[in-house]
């Protein structure tokens, strides 16, 4: 991977969003425990606005980034997934 593309804001903030989310739901799990609440609490509603929030990310990053440097946008869009794709897989395991 190349760490050049890392250091723009614009391919950082997507991943920063996807690491708060999985780092929220991790979080919530050692301090509270695996439990079934029936009402969502404020940690859930910071997570689907993390969810929500990085597709605004996701498209600036697609357009400013894709035509030019098709490789690596693509690379830091496959990392995003994986780690968004671990915060679901945490909030179905975990609840």
């Amino acid at each position: 991977m190349n760490f050049e593309m890392m250091r723009r804001p614009g391919a950082i903030l997507p991943l920063v969003m996807a690491l708060a989310a999985l780092t929220l739901v991790l979080g919530h799990a050692a301090v509270y425990g695996i439990v079934h609440e029936i009402d969502e609490g404020t940690a859930a509603h910071i997570f689907q606005l993390l969810m929500v929030l990085q597709l605004p990310a996701d498209a600036f990053l697609i357009v400013e980034w894709l035509p030019s440097e098709p490789r690596q946008t693509l690379q830091i869009l496959a990392l995003q997934a994986f780690i968004v794709f671990a915060a679901f897989a945490g909030v179905f395991f975990l609840t």
